[in-house]
């Protein structure tokens, strides 16, 4: 070999090098390389901009290739790579991967082929080993345009044993379209690549731990976007302060440190003439080429937001073709820039925004532009026109509260349909009372007929269920039930809506499915439109209003996700949606999830969310905090609970509340804290404030009883406790809430049980086939502890499978892992072993051999020796084959 050829060697060393995974990634099961996503195609491409972590990606799938003893060669792309130095590259990655200093001496000991002859003669080669390679190449951008096709050429005529992973940025044309379309090649874009709310808050909480809740997490994930570059520096941010809350709060406000890195990440690079118009776009919520040329003036506005959106982060794509938005840290940045403009500047450009978005129907985004530029009159006739439908069609009650806030007193009296829609915002919220204010604004006004009037019945109705007073909402409703003078289909479906909830209340969940199944099917425009939602969330409800928890998740789950992409993750609607899919998740027994859902959607709740999502999301909070041991969470919680009904004038969950504060000290015997409690309970429903209606004090009333017994099993009165717990139960039967039925008829099997009565036993076996049968995994242990702890023996006892019973301490729900930390997990019972030799026992039971399993753990093979060394002695065995095999039948390993 010359001399020449051996400097060349020594200069692609470092291209060949892979970069080292950090500590503080977490492993996303559905980015595995071993998902089903990936599973059989030969080429995967990853494209995305900076930040989005495809270096780091690759580093992963990299080091899980290797625990699975895949030769894997990996290359760092330049720019000098030209298609021969990039064949000698290919080639020295191939031989430090596979430990073959044989592999490719053609390329390698002489001068660099031209053209596409390296990579032909570097397939041939590859071809005739009996190596299964997995090629990673990062950075591919930055290839000269000659090995860009080379690169193309190499993936056409790969052969079956070599699979290539390729990382580049978006700008990056491979030429490789027909692959894609054949199925010969997956894109993983940047949409897969941003980080889900789960993910981050296993990110944020592997990090601080508990110094960081779940709300702060959950505003971190939001004020990034999933952004994964945008999440580490919040960190950054967050480990250099005191108090992460504060910290987060600080960002939101622009006011915190993260701000000042933005610039330098994402528009420091910019062109100044990409750095004006972007700052002249920004106040624009949504974009579209045609409107950023109408704002910013520019004819190449649809060249360069194609060009900018694949080069940067800055924008997102939006499931509306070609429309696009920024990204929200950006966007306030630039929002402030074009403060700086001149006031005529600034004018200019809302008037051309208003202009263009009347033009095109976006009527309300018109308004708030025309607004801005001053041309009030024309601001306030497209607010005539848009803000009723956005408000019955979308549910923008957030843009109907800011219209309310800046629309004159007599502009409203001039517009009826403005009082409409504000009306119907009002009455879904905690201003319910100024609801009917603004009802009889309209009612006084001349022209009034049955089908306003009809309406005016359901925005007071509605108000009625917000203000938890279901009498009054009977009242309202059933003179319109049957014939309502209507025409409208939103408001056809809305009467459907109310229809169902009407028979709800009755204690009729299957009518209820079905009169919502029956409703009117308008045109209600994109999607299943806003009040169809409403109906899932009824649909819902009934579900878990008769303890149908599997069924109510599997419709929760897809109706969250789609009012999230369209109305927004803090939405009232969404987060009503995620209390009532929270409760469902945590009586499935994955508490995770349940935690996930709720994060930083509390306040939303609080403020405008249904008395029953409320209820739902403070019991699930609390039950969660119980079953970890923080009964001081769980009571602040509860604490919570009352003050909010306080607050909003519901004292149906002042109830809920003192009954679950009963439960919680019932589980630890304390009777004469729950007799106090119970007094309190007592106090309040003999009292005169509260409401006296039928369906008001049915709903409570089972709540009382059960508050009752459980005082008595505080005080292990177990005979005084039959009577209320029956009562209870009678009126869980009669309204059909299954759940609480079969709570009650567990607790009040345990109490006869307890009382030495030959009946309890088959009680509990009722209880626990029906708890099967609806999914109900919680229930029993949400009970009471010995509840659960009995159940579990008499379900052992029966040896009838599938009774859904929890293990004695319900398991967190996680996503699956690699099948690395899978056995590692396995091994953990195994104390007599160190953290480093589990995971090399981990990988003698695949065949490994010690510089595979070194290239594995990034370390070195003397230091695998030495742990084999180790488990040779400790394991008492002759050879490694004996280590496997001693390791299995001691349980340290799972059997094959």
């Amino acid at each position: 070999m010359t001399r020449e050829a051996g400097s060349a060697n020594d200069d692609l060393l470092l291209k060949v090098s892979p970069p080292r995974v950090q500590r503080q990634l977490i492993s996303r099961p559905r980015l595995l390389a071993s998902d089903a996503a990936f599973h059989g195609f030969p080429a995967i491409l990853i494209q995305a901009p900076a930040g989005f972590g495809k270096t780091s990606l690759l580093a992963q799938w990299r080091l899980e290739h290797l625990s699975h003893g895949v030769v894997v060669a990996w290359l760092t792309a330049q720019a000098r790579d030209n298609p021969g130095r990039l064949a000698q590259a290919l080639a020295l990655a191939v031989r430090q991967g596979a430990g073959r200093p044989s592999f490719g001496h053609l390329l390698l000991d002489a001068v660099a082929p031209e053209g596409l002859e390296g990579i032909t003669i570097w397939l041939a080669e590859l071809a005739q080993t009996a190596l299964d390679v997995v090629l990673f190449i990062d950075e591919a951008n930055r290839l000269p345009p000659a090995s860009r096709e080379a690169l193309a050429y190499l993936l056409r005529n790969a052969p079956p044993n070599l699979r290539t992973v390729i990382a580049a940025r978006p700008d990056c044309h491979l030429d490789i379209d027909d692959l894609i379309a054949y199925g010969q090649c997956v894109v993983v874009d940047p949409a897969m690549l941003r980080l889900r709310l789960n993910e981050t808050l296993e990110l944020v909480h592997g990090r601080f731990g508990a110094r960081v809740d779940n709300d702060t997490a959950a505003r971190l994930h939001d004020m990034t976007e999933g952004w994964p570059l945008g999440v580490q520096l919040a960190m950054t941010v967050i480990a250099r302060g005191v108090d992460a809350r504060a910290d987060v709060d600080g960002m939101a406000a622009l006011g915190g440190a993260l701000r000042d890195h933005i610039p330098a990440l994402l528009l420091a690079k910019l062109e100044p003439d990409d750095r004006d118009f972007v700052t002249r776009i920004a106040i624009l919520d949504n974009l579209h080429p045609e409107l950023c040329r109408a704002v910013a003036q520019a004819d190449d506005a649809a060249e360069r937001l194609a060009r900018l959106g694949r080069d940067t982060p800055i924008f997102v794509a939006s499931e509306r073709g070609e429309w696009l938005r920024m990204h929200m840290l950006v966007r306030d940045v630039l929002r402030q820039a074009f403060a700086g403009l001149a006031a005529p500047q600034q004018a200019e450009a809302h008037a051309r925004a208003a202009a263009w978005l009347a033009e095109r129907g976006q009527l309300e985004q018109a308004a708030r532009h025309a607004l801005i530029a001053g041309q009030n009159e024309k601001a306030y006739e497209l607010t005539e026109r848009s803000l009723y439908e956005s408000i019955m069609a979308h549910g923008h009650q957030g843009v109907v509260l800011e219209w309310l806030n800046q629309l004159p007193a007599a502009e409203l009296d001039r517009r009826p349909r403005v009082l409409l829609a504000v009306a119907w915002t009002l009455a879904a919220s905690e201003r319910h009372e100024d609801a009917g204010r603004y009802v009889e604004r309209i009612l006084a006004q001349p022209g009034v007929n049955d089908a306003l009037r009809c309406e005016c019945a359901l925005i007071l109705s509605g108000a009625a269920v917000f203000a938890d007073d279901p009498d009054l909402f009977a009242a309202l409703h059933d003179p319109w039930a049957e014939s309502p003078p209507l025409r409208d289909p939103l408001l056809l479906q809305v009467h459907a809506n109310r229809r169902a909830y009407r028979s709800l209340l009755e204690g009729d969940p299957a009518l209820a499915r079905l009169r919502q199944q029956q409703s009117p099917r308008g045109d209600f425009g994109s999607g299943r439109g806003y009040v169809g939602r409403w109906g899932e969330l009824i649909i819902g409800l009934s579900y878990l209003w008769e303890g149908q928890v599997q069924l109510a998740e599997s419709l929760l789950q897809p109706a969250l996700a789609s009012a999230e992409a369209d109305l927004g993750r803090r939405s009232k609607l969404g987060c009503m949606l995620a209390a009532l899919l929270a409760s469902a998740v945590w009586e499935r027994g994955r508490p995770a999830d349940a935690a996930a859902l709720l994060a930083d959607r509390l306040d939303v709740l609080e403020h405008g969310g249904l008395p029953e999502a409320l209820l739902l999301a403070y019991r699930t909070m609390a039950r969660m905090a119980m079953a970890e041991g923080a009964e001081h969470r769980a009571m602040e919680l509860l604490a919570g609970l009352d003050a909010v009904g306080t607050a909003r004038a519901l004292p149906r969950l002042r109830v809920a509340s003192l009954v679950e504060q009963v439960r919680m000290h019932a589980r630890r015997y304390r009777a004469q804290t729950c007799r106090t409690l119970c007094e309190h309970i007592d106090a309040m429903m003999d009292g005169d404030e509260l409401p006296s209606g039928r369906l008001w004090r049915r709903s409570v009333a089972a709540l009382r009883g059960l508050a009752q017994g459980y005082t008595a099993i505080a005080a292990q009165d177990w005979r005084g406790a039959l009577e209320p717990l029956a009562r209870a139960e009678a009126i869980a039967r009669e309204i059909r809430q299954e759940r609480l039925h079969i709570e009650l008829l567990a607790l009040r099997a345990y109490a006869l049980d307890r009382c030495g009565e030959t009946e309890a036993a088959a009680l509990m076996r009722e209880a626990l086939d029906l708890a099967a049968g609806y999914g109900l995994v919680r229930v029993f242990d949400d009970a009471h502890p010995d509840v659960g702890q009995w159940a579990r023996a008499v379900a052992g006892r029966t040896g009838v499978p599938g009774l859904g019973m929890p293990l004695p301490a319900p398991a967190v729900a996680v996503a699956p892992r690699p099948e690395r930390e899978a056995s590692r997990h396995d091994a953990a019972r195994g104390a007599v072993l160190t953290p480093k030799e589990r995971e090399v026992l981990d990988m003698l039971a695949r065949n490994l051999s010690n510089k595979e399993i070194g290239r594995a753990m990034q370390v070195g093979e003397t230091t695998i020796k030495w742990h084999v060394k180790n488990l040779l002695g400790k394991l008492d065995a002759g050879t490694r084959k004996e280590v496997v095999v001693r390791a299995r039948i001691l349980g340290l390993i799972q059997p094959t």
